[in-house]
């Protein structure tokens, strides 16, 4: 008589991979930084224990501080415009009465597949002083009598940044609240319509309510992605007294220019920290308001 085989355990082989990859580029590294966040070591002399030294001079560290105000203000300003804009294309474009809607998507969707180095120089040469297009323009319009040093001003220099940010995820946002609209009930919609609601006020009272787990994800991923802004801001340079210095610029300057290694790691700590709290204050004031 022959025995049934027991293939229950099969799947452990196929989820073996990602947990392997994953403990040894992912969890070691995590580990280990938390071991350097104890040591103070350059790189090249041996790890010396210090216990919470590092954590103790974060605390102390005011330029740390301005690091986190000025990435809150990058992505308050980015955040914004990015989900305004996405959620109005989606809108739009999710009408059974426009034309090429696909083509159109694909559009705006491209910024989101260039790398943020490639989109960080192309503002870059766009708002340079001197041979900038956008100074020129200004320029032959009249608006301004010389041209504009962008990145030599505190608040321009942060609006930049936040610009190329929202202008790289609009389009996969809109993508986002598109795949939500397209998940509403068509009955609920025929509903209001019986019921006599006009356009404007099914938006407002049936779809942007059924889209609020939408915009919890949308919400979340911007926080987390926000707060950890770095090759952008990093390709267009810190501004004026460091006014648009994220906190991980902070990181790779104290790390890998700087040398030290034990409190870079702590920096990286604390910028975890940093992230949770305001994802998980994102996340109880959204579900606070459902």
């Amino acid at each position: 008589m022959q025995t049934k085989l027991d293939k229950s355990h099969y799947g452990y082989y196929f989820i073996a991979p990602f947990f392997i990859s994953f403990g040894v580029f992912g969890l070691v590294p995590i580990l280990y930084t938390l071991y350097l966040s104890f040591m103070k070591w350059d790189g090249f002399s041996a790890p010396v224990y210090v216990g919470a030294a590092n954590y103790a001079r974060l605390l102390q560290d005011s330029f740390f501080y301005q690091t986190i105000g000025n990435t809150l203000i990058i992505w308050i300003l980015s955040i914004v415009p990015q989900l305004t804009l996405a959620l109005v294309l989606a809108l739009v474009l999710n009408e059974k009465f426009v034309r090429g809607k696909h083509v159109f998507r694909a559009v705006y969707f491209f910024p989101h597949i260039v790398t943020p180095v490639t989109l960080a120089v192309l503002f870059f040469l766009i708002f340079d002083w001197q041979t900038g297009s956008v100074n020129k323009m200004l320029l032959a319009l009249g608006v301004v009598g010389e041209p504009v040093n962008w990145f030599n001003s505190p608040m321009w220099s942060r609006i930049i940044v936040a610009a190329v940010t929202a202008w790289q995820y609009f389009g996969f946002n809109m993508i986002v609240f598109i795949a939500g609209l397209q998940s509403v009930p068509g009955e609920v919609f025929e509903a209001a319509e019986v019921d006599g609601a006009g356009k404007w006020q099914t938006t407002l009272r049936v779809t942007l309510p059924m889209l609020r787990p939408v915009f919890l994800f949308t919400f979340i991923t911007s926080v987390i992605g926000g707060l950890q802004l770095f090759d952008t801001a990093l390709m267009l340079g810190d501004g004026p007294n460091n006014t648009a210095r994220t906190m991980v610029m902070y990181l790779y300057q104290t790390a890998f220019k700087n040398f030290d290694y034990s409190y870079g790691a702590a920096v990286a700590y604390g910028i975890f920290i940093v992230v949770m709290f305001f994802t998980a204050i994102t996340a109880r004031l959204t579900m606070k308001q459902e």
